[in-house]
């Protein structure tokens, strides 16, 4: 059986069906849960529970890198952060979306040219 958004093959009983499609379980996921880097609910969510907790906001491995990257290097395109910290464009979007419900990081047009950037 294949996934019919990528093509690729999955594996008996691993497929998932939405919306009369067969899907592999990246693709699947991808659809139900999109990356929203502008979520207000997500942000009051993420300070409410730091405050509750009384502490910081952990971070993964991920996430650290690429805040010190831009800590380093300042504001960067998408790809080239991408590029340089060797992630995949999607795993960084949902990270970058992830550190933007923190507001650690945020986007920021410059030339018609999307940047990121520390929050500060």
């Amino acid at each position: 059986m294949k996934c019919e958004k990528w093509k690729t093959a999955i594996e008996d009983g691993e497929e998932k069906i939405l919306y009369g499609q067969v899907l592999c379980e990246e693709c699947f996921i991808d659809i139900l849960s999109p990356v929203k880097a502008c979520d207000p609910w997500a942000v009051y969510s993420a300070k409410t529970f730091a405050e509750k907790q009384g502490r910081e906001l952990h971070l993964n491995q991920v996430q650290e890198k690429i805040l010190e990257f831009l800590h380093e290097e300042g504001p960067t395109e998408i790809d080239k952060l991408s590029d340089r910290l060797q992630i995949g464009m999607k795993d960084l979007e949902r990270e970058l979306s992830t550190l933007r419900h923190m507001e650690k990081v945020r986007g920021e047009l410059r030339d018609k040219r999307r940047f990121i950037r520390l929050w500060d």
